[in-house]
C-alpha cells in the first residue's frame, strides 16, 4: 500500500507537471494579449496628446493671424483718416511760398530755399523779405569763404589771381550791405517806412552789382576752376535778385 501510494503520488506529480506544460502556450498568449493591450492604450494616449497639442497650436496661430489683420486694418484706417489733413496743410504752406515767390525772377530757387518759412511767414511780406535776405546772407558767406580759400591756395595766376582778390573785396562789401538791410528789416517803422525801403533796396542793389562785377574780372577766361567760381557767384546773384524782389514787394504793400 505504501508503494502504491508513492507511485500514485509520483504519477500525480508527473501529471500536474504535464498539465502545466500543456497550459504554457495559453499563458504566453494571455501575456502577449496584455502587453499588446497596454501598447495600444499607450499609443492611443500619445496620439490623443499629440492631437490636443496640435489643435492648441493651430488655435494660437489663428488667433495671432486675426490680431495681425486687425492691427493692419486699424493702421490703414488711421492713415487714411489723417492723410487728408496733412495733405491739406502741405498744400496750404506751398501756396504761401508760391505766392511770395511769384514776384521773383528765379521762382524755383526761391520756393526751394524759402519753403521752410511758410509756416511762420504765411502772407506777411515783411517776414518773407527778412527770410529772403537772411538766406542770401548765408549763401554769400559760403561763397566768400570759397573765394578766400581759392586766394590762399595760389591756384590762380596773373590776371585771374587779381580777379579773385577783387571778388573777395566785392563779396565782403556785398555782405555788409546785406547785413545792414536785414538789420533795418527787423525794425520796420511805419513812420520811417519809405526811407527804410529806399535804403534797403539801394543796399541790396549794390550787393547785386558787386556780384556781377566779380564775374566781369573773369570774362573770356576758361578752365575748370574758373567755371566752378562762375557757377557759385552766379547762384549768389540769383539769391540776391530774389531778395531784392521780395523787398520791393514789401515796399509796394506798405507797413
Amino acid at each position: 500500500m505504501i508503494q502504491g501510494s508513492a507511485a500514485e503520488a509520483k504519477l500525480n506529480s508527473a501529471g500536474g507537471y504535464g498539465i502545466e506544460l500543456m497550459d504554457a502556450p495559453k499563458n504566453l498568449v494571455r501575456i502577449k494579449s496584455i502587453v499588446l493591450a497596454r501598447h495600444v492604450h499607450a499609443c492611443h494616449w500619445h496620439g490623443r496628446a499629440y492631437l490636443e497639442s496640435h489643435l492648441l497650436g493651430m488655435f494660437f496661430y489663428n488667433f495671432l493671424m486675426v490680431c495681425a489683420r486687425v492691427m493692419i486694418v486699424t493702421f490703414l484706417l488711421l492713415s487714411w483718416l489723417t492723410a487728408p489733413s496733412c495733405s491739406w496743410g502741405s498744400r496750404k504752406e506751398n501756396s504761401y511760398v508760391k505766392d511770395a515767390c511769384s514776384v521773383t525772377t528765379h521762382q524755383d530757387l526761391c520756393i526751394a530755399s524759402l519753403s521752410s518759412y511758410s509756416n511762420t511767414a504765411k502772407r506777411d511780406p515783411s517776414k518773407w523779405a527778412r527770410a529772403g535776405v537772411s538766406v542770401t546772407i548765408g549763401v554769400t558767406k559760403n561763397t566768400t569763404r570759397y573765394l578766400i580759400g581759392l586766394m590762399k591756395k595760389n591756384s590762380m595766376r596773373g590776371r585771374n589771381r587779381v580777379a579773385v582778390l577783387d571778388c573777395v573785396e566785392e563779396f565782403q562789401d556785398a555782405l555788409d550791405n546785406l547785413h545792414k538791410s536785414l538789420g533795418v528789416l527787423r525794425h520796420i517803422s511805419s513812420e520811417l517806412f519809405d526811407t527804410q525801403m529806399e535804403d534797403i533796396t539801394t543796399w541790396i542793389g549794390s550787393a547785386l552789382t558787386d556780384e556781377d562785377t566779380c564775374l566781369d574780372g573773369f570774362e573770356g577766361q576758361k578752365g575748370k576752376e574758373i567755371k566752378k567760381l562762375a557757377t557759385k557767384v552766379t547762384k549768389v546773384s540769383y539769391f540776391t535778385s530774389n531778395a531784392l524782389a521780395l523787398v520791393t514787394k514789401l515796399a509796394s504793400a506798405g507797413p
